[in-house]
């Protein structure tokens, strides 16, 4: 996996993370619906990310993108919610980066 590729991956990541969160900060806890304008920007951010992935598949990006996507939670957790991740939480996502790893590298046929 090349570092443009995990750059985009992490980008996406925080970009579905940080929209995520808006809708839970307005719906769970009690936040203004002001929350949502950002939240959509991001979350459209995250889409475009994804396009720029470069697989000839869509579903393949997808697919791998959400090891991706677990191991950023865990990180969201920890640095925004406070809470330490333990380490079933920690196996947990490794491997489901593995399998993000297999999905991405694994070798195709011509």
């Amino acid at each position: 996996m090349s570092p443009a590729t995990i750059a985009i991956y992490a980008a996406a990541a925080v970009a579905e993370i940080a929209g995520c969160f808006a809708f839970w900060a307005w719906l769970r806890l009690g936040r203004s619906p002001w929350w949502l304008a950002p939240g959509l920007v991001s979350l459209c951010l995250f889409a475009w990310l994804l396009t720029l992935v470069p697989t000839s598949a869509a579903g393949r990006a997808y697919a791998a993108y959400g090891g991706v996507y677990i191991a950023a939670s865990l990180a969201w957790l920890w640095m925004v919610e406070g809470m330490r991740p333990d380490r079933w939480d920690v196996l947990g996502a490794g491997v489901c980066v593995l399998g993000a790893a297999i999905i991405l590298l694994g070798p195709r046929g011509a």
